[in-house]
């Protein structure tokens, strides 16, 4: 399986299309923008004209979309995959969307004779570039096997965790780790700004302590420097947290953290930082404590 077909070569698609490229796949890439898929070229990605021609050839086609309505229209609707594409090609979904979703793209993939993966992958688009990041693969076993040569190009690990439909559910679970733990980092270094030790000062504690995390890793740096240029966009984080909230009510789980930090992004994206990194959301709590740029204040 080494001709794959990429739907969405955004953030996260890029990167995923940079390491296939650098595994020696043949890739073929198609978004509505085509300056995304101009940007890859000179890697050696082939730019398709649409998706019926980015899935012509392929083994496998993944879809790296950024919301529901258009990872169902892809796969489902007018022109979509599921009636251009090869039937001996594997559709593999890794965009962030609802367990139920995932199951209903299946069902409808299985009738019409596909093999259908659930495979979302946590980490940035930098982790995902630099092949630091994780898939969590759901579907058929066999398949996933089969699969697995090209998300090893991709990961660091790839893990298999059953029914279609599980591994968007472990995504969410992720994400909403990821979404409460940012926000804790944010809520700290704000406290500390406040008291007086300088945010970098607290960046550098922080990593021999007990509070080490990879948010910490990740976000620490783009927190103390101000600088959110977007890993992850907190416009589109935001659907994460409508996912996972929407599922807690469909499960009968009460989410009450995931609520709060869903009002602390919403709040950002409100005062003009939806593109910008989740990271973004301490200027929130910044202006709640009073504070201005923390990216200001000198180390102790």
């Amino acid at each position: 399986m080494k001709r794959i077909g990429i739907i969405g070569v955004g953030l996260l698609g890029s990167a995923v299309a940079s390491r296939l490229l650098e595994g020696s796949f043949e890739v073929t890439g198609y978004d509505t923008r085509p300056k995304q898929v101009k940007a890859l070229q000179a890697k050696g990605l082939k730019a398709a004209s649409s998706l019926a021609e980015a899935a012509a050839d392929a083994d496998a086609v993944f879809t790296i979309l950024p919301t529901l309505d258009s990872v169902e229209a892809t796969i489902l609707g007018v022109g979509g995959l599921i009636s251009t594409a090869p039937r001996n090609c594997t559709l593999i979904q890794m965009s962030t969307i609802s367990p139920e979703l995932t199951r209903r793209l299946a069902g409808a993939a299985a009738a019409k004779g596909f093999d259908f993966l659930d495979a979302p992958m946590s980490g940035t688009s930098a982790m995902v570039e630099r092949g630091d990041c994780a898939i969590f693969v759901a579907g058929d076993r066999a398949r996933a096997d089969a699969c697995r040569p090209i998300f090893d190009a991709i990961a660091k690990k790839t893990t298999y965790v059953g029914d279609v439909g599980m591994a968007s559910l472990a995504k969410l679970a992720t994400n909403l780790l990821v979404g409460l733990n940012t926000a804790a980092l944010a809520e700290a270094f704000v406290l500390a700004a406040k008291g007086g030790l300088a945010p970098v000062a607290l960046l550098e504690l922080l990593k021999d302590s007990a509070g080490d995390s990879k948010m910490l890793e990740v976000r620490g740096p783009l927190m103390t420097s101000h600088r959110f240029d977007p890993q992850m966009k907190i416009d589109l984080f935001l659907k994460d947290f409508k996912l996972m909230l929407e599922e807690g009510l469909r499960l009968g789980v009460p989410l009450p953290l995931t609520s709060i930090t869903q009002q602390l992004a919403t709040a950002a994206a409100a005062a003009g930082r939806g593109e910008e990194d989740l990271a973004a959301m301490i200027t929130t709590l910044e202006r709640l404590a009073g504070l201005s740029d923390l990216s200001s204040m000198k180390k102790n």
